[in-house]
């Protein structure tokens, strides 16, 4: 894939450095602790990164259509393994973070697509290299690229990395667990097996880095790809891996119940409860939100609950159907309810 169709240029630099500190000064004055650069100098929240480590490629592929989403369909982009995959000491996302830090008065967070992605988004193509046919050996390259990836960011001063393993909740929906059946893998598998890799891409952090999750159904243009709740998956990633944090959707009730939650273990784990939607502008009650995380604490204690926005705005440079002072009165609503609930 040429770099111009998904990467930024020079062009694009100083204009993508102008928004991003506007948009980081906006965090901080609202009062969140945490702040993003908004993921400006991406076009995908997950392929630009795909693209930027080695061994793989994103391809743009009109013949073959883009992914369906409900009611519309992404650009044809599908990432290829074509090598050894590794991440790059050079992998141009750290000085995305690094810019980000310098300018950020709070604590500056960076997102990356969890290291399922490699393998959920290209499991349906060739995968080139001979040695990828054994899908143990894939998975266990795929978690030494995240391992060094954790190590990299954590050396360019990163404390606080999101990981954006989304295809959890994908193999909770019925529709994607058949479709993975019928490329010959078990969902349920799949499921143990992801667990795993990430585990091991997060195993060797310092203790002063926080490790936080994002589950959702899909983000594009305001649309989802995905339904259905965490049952299959929760045990998973609560009780196999050592995340920290849980950023997960539950606006709708795509998400299902609450139920799953009560297999958190107590202690220092802590959920999220993704209750704003950044899908429609329409402003939740507080009221409302203060209900729903009553009820969350009957499964897990209050003080290992937080709330959050369901996702991110943009999953891609198509954006979802909200103003920009739309997407504010989101982020305010955040924090309002977190002082209300938490007081």
């Amino acid at each position: 894939m040429g770099a111009d169709q998904l990467h930024s240029g020079g062009a694009l630099r100083s204009l993508e450095d102008r928004v991003i500190a506007d948009v980081v000064a906006m965090q901080a004055e609202i009062g969140l602790p945490l702040a993003t650069d908004g993921e400006f100098r991406r076009s995908f929240w997950h392929y630009d990164f795909l693209d930027l480590l080695d061994g793989v490629t994103v391809e743009y592929r009109p013949s073959k259509g883009g992914l369906r989403f409900e009611g519309t369909t992404l650009r044809p982009f599908y990432p290829t393994i074509t090598g050894p995959i590794d991440f790059p000491a050079d992998h141009p996302m750290l000085d995305h973070f690094r810019a980000l830090a310098a300018i950020c008065p709070t604590t500056p967070k960076i997102s990356i697509p969890g290291p399922s992605t490699v393998h959920f988004r290209t499991a349906a193509s060739a995968i080139a290299p001979e040695r990828y046919q054994d899908l143990d050996v894939l998975l266990s390259d795929i978690a030494g690229a995240y391992a060094k990836a954790v190590a990299a960011f954590y050396d360019a001063g990163c404390r606080y990395l999101q990981i954006d393993d989304i295809f959890f909740a994908y193999l909770c929906d019925p529709d994607q667990r058949a479709a993975k059946r019928a490329e010959g893998f078990d969902p349920d598998d799949l499921i143990a097996r992801y667990a795993a890799m990430l585990d091991i891409a997060i195993a060797g952090r310092p203790d002063d880095l926080t490790i936080a999750m994002h589950l959702c159904r899909g983000n594009f243009r305001s649309t989802h790809a995905a339904t259905g709740g965490y049952d299959p998956a929760v045990d998973a990633i609560f009780n196999a891996t050592s995340v920290d944090v849980y950023y997960l959707e539950y606006d709708t009730e795509r998400a299902g119940g609450l139920e799953p939650l009560r297999l958190l273990p107590a202690g220092d784990k802590r959920i999220m409860l993704g209750l704003i939607t950044t899908k429609t502008a329409e402003l939740e009650s507080v009221d409302e939100l203060a209900k729903r995380v009553d009820a969350a604490s009957r499964y897990v204690d209050l003080d290992q609950l937080g709330i959050a926005p369901q996702c991110g705005f943009a999953s891609t440079e198509e954006g979802n159907l909200l103003t920009e002072s739309e997407q504010r009165a989101k982020l305010e609503l955040v924090v309002r309810a977190s002082d209300a609930i938490w007081s």
